[in-house]
């Protein structure tokens, strides 16, 4: 199939948009009826050029950063080319930056496959993201298995972008919160309610994050007051398997905010070699780390 073609989903009123050429992204959910258009995450541009300007994309084989790109694995010094100039950093794995191959499509499904042969990353695995959309709900599932003959270092998640309007919030239980650095390279475990109190939910225009939290019981929930921008509105998120920690990134003046569902913490394959709290995963050959997120559309609460 022609993985440089945009792949278009529709159930009931639900639409969804993905772009296997352009990191395996989703280019927009929506929904959209006789009243018009509402987009649940932020729109891609039209002149978008890669997953940063997405709705959503593919974290594989790991999350967020690597310190200098440099970890030790089962006694085996990495290195990794740095991916995102110039950041000091290296970030988010392979998938983003990748165009996949569609594998399976109907009128409200989709699967994605990315193979990577082991170069500086020196394992080879395969990447698969399973997208289907129904009259409620998009569900979006992501898996890596390990190809090559030794374990590997893992991790997987997703990074969604949501529109960001005045007085919107969000609510999840969360336990802890890695404090960060000006290089958002984790630097203490704290408890969460430090900025996101217990019962109380989260403004993302008031409390300016890039944070790991911990604990957060894989369950969120998004909530956009009315205003001139259309009817109050309301979406969730539930995750699950391996998906244990969320990265919440509100960066001020900005028109997103993410709430990233993710499998580790940030450098977690750094800090495992003193913690057993980071969720990194070594999978061993042929096996598989897979987790899913269901987004739910619904009214205003």
């Amino acid at each position: 199939m022609d993985e440089g073609a945009a792949v278009q989903l529709a159930a009931g009123d639900l639409r969804a948009e993905i772009r296997p050429d352009c990191g395996g992204s989703l280019g927009g959910f929506w929904s959209q009826t006789p009243a018009g258009t509402t987009d649940w995450m932020r729109r891609a541009r039209p002149d978008a050029a890669d997953a940063r300007g997405m709705a959503c994309y593919p974290l594989v084989p790991f999350s967020n950063r690597i310190r200098e790109g440099r970890f030790t694995f089962l006694d085996r010094e990495i290195v990794l080319p740095l991916n995102y100039a110039p950041h000091p950093h290296v970030i988010h794995g392979h998938g983003w930056q990748a165009a996949w191959q569609v594998a399976e499509r109907t009128g409200h499904t989709a699967v994605l496959h990315y193979r990577h042969a082991a170069d500086a990353w020196p394992w080879t695995y395969l990447a698969e993201q399973r997208f289907a959309l129904d009259a409620a709900t998009l569900t979006i599932a992501i898996s890596v298995t390990n190809l090559d003959d030794t374990p590997m270092p893992a991790g997987i998640g997703l990074h969604p972008y949501f529109p960001r309007h005045p007085g919107g919030r969000l609510s999840a239980s969360v336990g802890g919160l890695w404090r960060s650095d000006d290089e958002v390279m984790p630097t203490d475990l704290v408890p969460a309610d430090t900025v996101w109190p217990a019962g109380a939910p989260l403004i993302a225009d008031e409390q300016p994050l890039d944070n790991c939290f911990t604990a957060w019981g894989k369950r969120l929930a998004i909530d956009w007051p009315g205003s001139d921008r259309g009817d109050a509105r309301h979406l969730s998120l539930e995750a699950s398997g391996p998906l244990d920690f969320l990265i919440v990134f509100t960066p001020p003046g900005a028109s997103f905010f993410c709430a990233e569902p993710v499998s580790h913490c940030i450098d977690a394959f750094n800090l495992a070699r003193t913690r057993d709290d980071t969720g990194m995963v070594a999978l061993g050959p042929g096996e598989t780390l897979s987790g899913e997120v269901v987004f739910r559309p619904g009214r205003a609460r």
